[in-house]
């Protein structure tokens, strides 16, 4: 129930859907008595639309969930496993297309092979079911073995994670699949914006982790100058947006332990 709740909550505000709403009802109202009000409308939705093109919100907001957990720059001596987060193949566009279909992400997949090449014991995990809410038969863990193939990566080596529909359950059915021993050291890997709430599945689910961020949208150190890209602004508060609200709703759903999880002393 939670996870359509989510998918259609996400879709009645989201940002983009609601600027559009806000454009079609001022417009709508224009030919009627109250074109009034359908002029404030069709102005504020042009305003907002302005001020996102314009001031770089979502890199404002991407870069503070970026730099929750700094970059893994000293390995661990010894690495038991390694679990990555899906995201990085489209299993419905593979099967329409039949050949596989790379999305974003794909540094997750870069440095699985990595990390799997210099600790050749560990247990290697990929946690990725389906997150559509009308296609849950098409399966990431499904398709993504090629891919690791052809980074080197044995799938045989693999436990695939395939019933997962969000971050939540990826902590918890990578959990049950990979059995970690209390003592082991396992690295999780997913994109830099993604991880405190992912963190913080894991962390409920009883697994404590080593978080090995990827996947960077914003630069640490570098001026964010203002820009004329509303569908780079829009695109980027949306997102921005989608994972804060995620962060709250877990939060309160008890599907994390902390609002804003972050690294342990």
């Amino acid at each position: 129930m939670f996870f359509a709740l989510s998918k259609i909550f996400w879709f009645l505000v989201n940002p983009g859907n609601l600027l559009l709403l806000l454009f079609c009802l001022g417009t709508g109202l224009l030919w009627t008595r109250w074109r009034q009000l359908g002029r404030w409308l069709v102005s504020a939705a042009t305003t907002t639309g302005l001020i996102l093109a314009i001031f770089p919100f979502g890199s404002w907001l991407f870069g503070t969930l970026e730099d929750r957990f700094p970059p893994l720059v000293e390995l661990p001596p010894r690495v038991d496993g390694i679990v990555v987060a899906g995201g990085v193949v489209d299993p419905g566009m593979t099967a329409d297309r039949g050949q596989i279909s790379i999305g974003g992400a794909v540094e997750r997949l870069f440095e699985t092979a990595t990390l799997a090449n210099r600790y050749p014991q560990a247990k290697l995990v990929f946690s990725g079911g389906s997150g559509s809410l009308l296609e849950q038969d098409k399966k990431e863990a499904a398709v993504v073995a090629p891919v690791l193939r052809q980074l080197g990566i044995d799938p045989g080596r693999v436990i695939f994670e395939s019933q997962s529909r969000n971050t939540a359950e990826n902590a918890t059915y990578s959990y049950r699949a990979a059995q970690p021993k209390e003592g082991e050291t396992w690295i999780l890997i997913t994109s830099a914006f993604h991880m405190p709430r992912t963190v913080g599945t894991f962390r409920k689910a009883g697994w404590q982790v080593t978080p090995y961020p990827v996947d960077y949208y914003t630069r640490r150190n570098a001026a964010t100058p203002l820009l004329f890209n509303f569908s780079l602004g829009m695109g980027s508060l949306g997102s921005a947006i989608h994972e804060y609200l995620g962060l709250l709703f877990y939060w309160t759903n008890g599907k994390t332990d902390e609002l804003f999880p972050g690294p342990r002393r």
